[in-house]
């Protein structure tokens, strides 16, 4: 069971899933009882890696995560970052050998949750069953969206589209407001994610900087124009398929 400071209306699990499908009132207690095994991890670690075959998966509690794929000559490239609610290996319920890694960016407090015990959840509620299999949908759509900003947008768009994209994530489970979040994701990490030099990356933000787009104060992220950073970064929300104000789902 998740502990104590995370009542039903802050639980980061409940949260993420209602971003993006309706859960009943039984359905949010199922969640809430589920066993958690709670467990703190340092920053620049491997939670799960490529070629495990993991009894359980996990729920971000509190902290960043990112997905990422390594070459044979051991280049990092990051396919997604986690924020507090995602379960990042929910796949690997059906896919039994993992063919990604995921590695803290920051200390996190992550639920672990045996495939067992999600059986019985998906078994006893299939309604949570059809908001993971949304939620892999959702997360398929979001590689989709990447794979066009790394592969057809230049580096400055690229970091517009995905500040864009985190600051909506982050704003959807109550952790953005006013078109400002804490970010501490660090230009190393923003390079691997689109696939440009930590140089590079530096010179974008500074640019960024500049042109009255945005600004930082520590790993404090302040839009300063939200309408125009949308615009240089090609961004349409449409591929998080969040549920709109009023309960329909995008």
């Amino acid at each position: 069971m998740l502990p104590a400071p995370f009542p039903s209306d802050h639980n980061p699990l409940i949260r993420k899933l209602e971003s993006i499908f309706p859960l009943t009132e039984d359905e949010r207690q199922a969640l809430l009882e589920l066993p958690l095994q709670v467990t703190v991890i340092k920053e620049d670690q491997d939670v799960v890696r490529e070629g495990d075959r993991p009894a359980r998966s996990f729920a971000i509690l509190s902290g960043m995560t990112c997905t990422n794929k390594v070459t044979g000559d051991g280049k990092r490239q990051i396919v997604a970052f986690g924020i507090p609610g995602d379960m990042p290996d929910v796949q690997s319920l059906h896919l039994k050998v993992l063919d990604i890694t995921v590695t803290t960016l920051t200390q996190c407090s992550l639920g672990f949750i045996t495939h067992e015990d999600l059986w019985d959840l998906c078994l006893r509620f299939p309604r949570i069953a059809a908001a993971f299999w949304r939620e892999t949908l959702v997360e398929g759509a979001s590689f989709r969206e990447w794979i066009l900003n790394v592969g057809r947008r230049e580096a400055y768009p690229r970091m517009a589209h995905i500040l864009c994209e985190l600051l909506v994530r982050l704003k959807a489970v109550g952790l953005a407001e006013d078109h400002a979040c804490d970010l501490p994701i660090t230009q190393i990490e923003f390079a691997d994610a689109l696939g440009i030099t930590a140089v590079h990356a530096n010179r974008v933000f500074q640019q960024m900087r500049a042109d009255g787009l945005i600004e930082t104060r520590g790993t404090r992220l302040i839009v300063l124009n939200w309408e125009r950073l949308k615009e240089v970064g090609d961004f349409d929300e449409t591929y998080l398929h969040l549920i709109k104000q009023g309960g329909a789902a995008a």
